[in-house]
């Protein structure tokens, strides 16, 4: 598999944009062909947690399963604890980042909820989350995200310039990471398993224990 190639993402230079409804209570008021922006998705009112990825909508996975989201906290934990007192911080889903296409724009349609993610550019945090791209995000695999981890958010990351990307594999309890590289794209720095110890390539101070993220 390369993980360039990617024929479902979306690329179209010509979209038709969604309009948007009064009290959208329900995903299925949406038509899913259509193309929205993150004012339409601040608008909505349905419990169902979604992704804007170049404007098309992405369904989140229902409730993570247990590993899921105890692997989330030891991440969560380790870089919590190696950041306090330093210009960093770490964030954990649910948290908004946006990637506007530009400076100066103020309704982007892309905004995506990374399990994981690390900013070290204070000033792209608002209210609203993270508006730009972190320094390092992190995601973790479930069945119904493990196309879009590793197609769409691995090519969005990469266009938006996100230093560091890992991918978690929690069923064979394998992580990727990725680093961009000088021409912006990402490399594989290797395939780490549960007995390796990782050093995180924007803090090398930082060592991740494989075997302790992964106890079950």
């Amino acid at each position: 598999m390369n993980i360039h190639d990617n024929d479902n993402l979306v690329n179209e230079p010509a979209m038709s944009y969604g309009l948007q409804q009064n009290d959208i209570t329900d995903i299925s008021m949406l038509d899913m062909s259509k193309v929205y922006t993150y004012a339409n998705y601040l608008t909505w009112k349905f419990k169902e947690r979604v992704e804007l990825i170049k404007g098309r909508i992405f369904r989140m996975s229902p409730a993570p399963a247990r590993m899921h989201q105890k692997i989330s906290g030891k991440f969560f934990l380790y870089y919590a604890n190696f950041l306090e007192g330093k210009k960093c911080e770490v964030y954990s889903a649910p948290f908004d980042v946006r990637f506007p296409s530009n400076i100066s724009d103020k309704n982007p349609v892309t905004v995506v909820q990374p399990d994981i993610c690390v900013i070290c550019d204070l000033s792209k945090l608002d209210d609203k989350g993270c508006n730009g791209a972190p320094d390092l995000i992190i995601e973790i695999l479930s069945p119904s995200t493990a196309a879009k981890d590793t197609y769409n958010k691995f090519e969005l990351f990469q266009e938006h310039g996100v230093s560091e990307y890992w991918i978690v594999d929690p069923a064979n309890k394998i992580v990727d990471v990725f680093v961009l590289n000088s021409f912006g794209k990402y490399e594989l720095i290797r395939k780490f398993n549960e007995s390796d110890k990782v050093q995180v390539n924007i803090f090398p101070d930082l060592i991740i224990n494989m075997a302790d993220v992964f106890a079950e």
